[in-house]
């Protein structure tokens, strides 16, 4: 079998809500999704979901290679970008030309990925997590509400920006969890998405932990900044989760030695053996690992062959338009389906069809505001949508 080729497509998760985070919000709910298909010469086409930038350069590393010999030919895409670099989008394309590597071996064996990467049990916890920064109290317990009919017991909310709203938020969604049935106590996270110093993410979290149990608090800081991610671990009781945005062991390994990481995460779009890596390096260091991303079936497949997996991110429960993803939720788990490869089905004239939206705003959650970091202690103005 041999890789011929790759083709390229760009579909929306349609959310039908605002969502973003404390750097900025997608108000119309409409976020692109780029997808990579790699043809082979015997009809098995892979599926990997991230970015394409540079893709060309990129594939060289792998055209006319046969596809199943996956974690070396992950190591040539490395090496192809050796001069440039392989950091940010550039190493989202080579974790999308590599999940879609592992959805072509594991079709090729007739096996789901989970089985062909020695998983036993198709069921990986999840945890609820909505984007939620810019809802309203009633929104927020009505996105969180249909999360806790799915059988989920843990939630992380996007805050960081107004010390109280942050608790009151909090505190609605763990009231509508707690109610959804019996069972453990549900487990809080609250992710800032690095837009606080140091001094601030202990002060906020110390505050929020006088009445409130968070199981972790997620990129307080700058990603990069071990010391700092160190310094807000001694002075909370939560744990430190981050990592998402980290690209290569060389990023992780600054964090690790320093202790400055609790939660280690790693993104759906940097690709499964980038993610079977870190893992193996965070197990040799005791740690848990959790993917994250919008739809991180690869990862999902890859977390039941590790033993450190903790819990999965569910955002939405509906696939992006024109995919259908063979896994279903319940009981608070992602389970996943029996069909080859990853399980998932691109209807590529369903998305050629689509109109497309508008480039994103330059004050999107993909931005850093020009202040992060610099804020005064935040005020709220009553309207969710009007953070100041």
């Amino acid at each position: 079998m041999r890789i011929t080729g790759y083709r390229t497509t760009t579909t929306v998760q349609e959310w039908g809500r605002p969502v973003g985070d404390a750097n900025g919000v997608f108000a119309d709910g409409i976020v692109p999704v780029p997808i990579v298909l790699v043809d082979t010469d015997e009809g098995i086409t892979g599926v990997g979901l991230g970015p394409h930038v540079e893709i060309e350069a990129v594939f060289a590393a792998i055209e006319g290679e046969d596809p199943r010999g996956v974690t070396a030919l992950y190591d040539r895409m490395l090496r192809q970008t050796f001069k440039a670099g392989h950091a940010g989008v550039v190493f989202g394309t080579i974790g999308a030309l590599d999940t879609a590597l592992w959805d072509i071996k594991a079709r090729a064996a007739g096996e789901p990925l989970w089985r062909l990467l020695g998983g036993r049990d198709r069921r990986v916890p999840a945890y609820a997590s909505g984007l939620d920064i810019a809802l309203t109290d009633d929104e927020l317990v009505s996105v969180y509400q249909v999360y806790a009919r799915h059988g989920l017991r843990a939630a992380k909310i996007k805050g960081g920006l107004d010390i109280e709203r942050d608790r009151h938020r909090l505190t609605l969604v763990r009231d509508v969890l707690s109610e959804a049935g019996p069972g453990a106590r549900p487990s809080l996270m609250l992710d800032v998405n690095e837009t606080w110093t140091r001094k601030q993410a202990v002060r906020h979290v110390r505050e929020l932990e006088r009445t409130l149990d968070l199981t972790w608090i997620e990129e307080p800081v700058r990603r990069w900044d071990a010391e700092g991610l160190a310094v807000v671990g001694r002075g909370v009781r939560a744990s430190v989760a981050t990592g998402e945005n980290l690209t290569g062991l060389e990023q992780f390994r600054p964090l690790l030695a320093a202790g400055a990481v609790d939660i280690v995460q790693t993104a759906a779009v940097w690709g499964v053996t980038h993610f079977l890596r870190v893992s193996a390096l965070a197990h040799a260091h005791d740690l848990p690992v959790s993917p994250i991303g919008t739809t991180p079936v690869g990862l999902l497949h890859a977390a039941t062959s590790v033993p450190n997996h903790l819990a999965g991110e569910l955002q939405d429960l509906r696939p992006p338009r024109g995919v259908s993803v063979d896994l279903h939720v319940e009981d608070g788990a992602f389970v996943l389906g029996d069909g080859p490869g990853l399980g998932i089905t691109v209807d590529e004239r369903t998305i050629s069809a689509l109109v497309r939206p508008p480039a994103l705003s330059a004050e999107g959650p993909g931005v850093r505001p020009e202040r992060a970091g610099r804020r005064l202690p935040a005020t709220y103005d009553g309207d969710a949508r009007q953070l100041i």
